[in-house]
């Protein structure tokens, strides 16, 4: 696969495990670039614990809005070693250890897990001292500033047991309205067309069981905000920017934001 960098293509990198989402016009520099930690400005390291390459780029478009003069920049990668998706416990188990194992050796101000059931995150947080961000969690805190009661439209039925303990954990598993999993493959979510009457469907039914916001609850559906906005009528949390907008807030502190992102 060639890189994609300002519309200038190059060959693929030997190391399989990394790859650079297309640097956008606004600025997104995606994926860890070797051994430039020594001189490089400030990063958010977002890591998609999926080998799902499409999956990765989705999160990388949804970050690039984020993109500001002063910040620090958001780069994406993926762990190539890693299932093609987190389906079971037993992949949500696995890549603990490969999560923490980068983080030691990819300095950041700040990491998100760029998966919406928040694997490894308690490993993860032990490993750096940095602020270690889960997706789920910042979605949820998110649609609680918009709503009583939110829904999820989940990737799969088998998502349910992990993302409720995240729930339970975060004490707000009483404020879900409704949970509809899609039991769609991660290749089919990330296409930009196939799953949008599925998704649709789930956001009509969420709102019909209470839901005042719904969260899309995988990073693969990073792509279909405004199908699900259409269908639903009520806020929509995209997860890749909740995690995005709190991981900036947790590196700048009082800092004020720069007008393109506090706008």
């Amino acid at each position: 696969m060639p890189i994609v960098r300002c519309n200038i293509v190059f060959p693929c990198p030997k190391d399989k495990r990394r790859i650079t989402v297309p640097r956008s016009p606004r600025g997104l520099r995606s994926g860890p670039e070797p051994r430039e930690a020594a001189v490089m400005v400030e990063r958010i390291l977002v890591i998609n614990p999926n080998s799902s390459v499409s999956c990765t780029q989705g999160i990388a478009a949804a970050l690039a809005p984020f993109e500001a003069p002063g910040l620090p920049r958001f780069e994406v990668t993926r762990l190539a070693e890693g299932p093609p998706a987190i389906v079971t416990w037993r992949d949500w188990y696995g890549v603990a250890e490969p999560l923490c194992r980068l983080v030691e050796r990819e300095k950041a101000a700040a990491y998100v897990i760029a998966c919406v059931s928040d694997p490894g995150l308690e490993a993860v947080r032990m490993a750096t001292d940095r602020p270690v961000l889960g997706m789920l969690r910042c979605a949820v805190a998110a649609a609680l500033t918009r709503a009583e009661r939110f829904g999820i439209i989940a990737f799969m039925e088998t998502s349910r047991p992990r993302q409720r303990r995240a729930l339970q954990a975060m004490g707000v598993e009483a404020r879900l309205a409704g949970y509809e999993p899609l039991n769609l493959p991660m290749e089919v979510l990330t296409d930009p067309v196939a799953p949008r009457a599925r998704i649709q469907e789930a956001a009509r039914t969420l709102v019909s069981q209470g839901a005042e916001a719904v969260i899309l609850g995988c990073a693969g559906l990073a792509g279909h905000v405004r199908a699900a906005e259409d269908a639903a009528g009520v806020p929509v949390i995209e997860p890749c920017q909740a995690a995005g907008a709190m991981a900036l807030l947790a590196t700048q502190g009082g800092r004020a934001l720069p007008r393109q992102v506090a706008a």
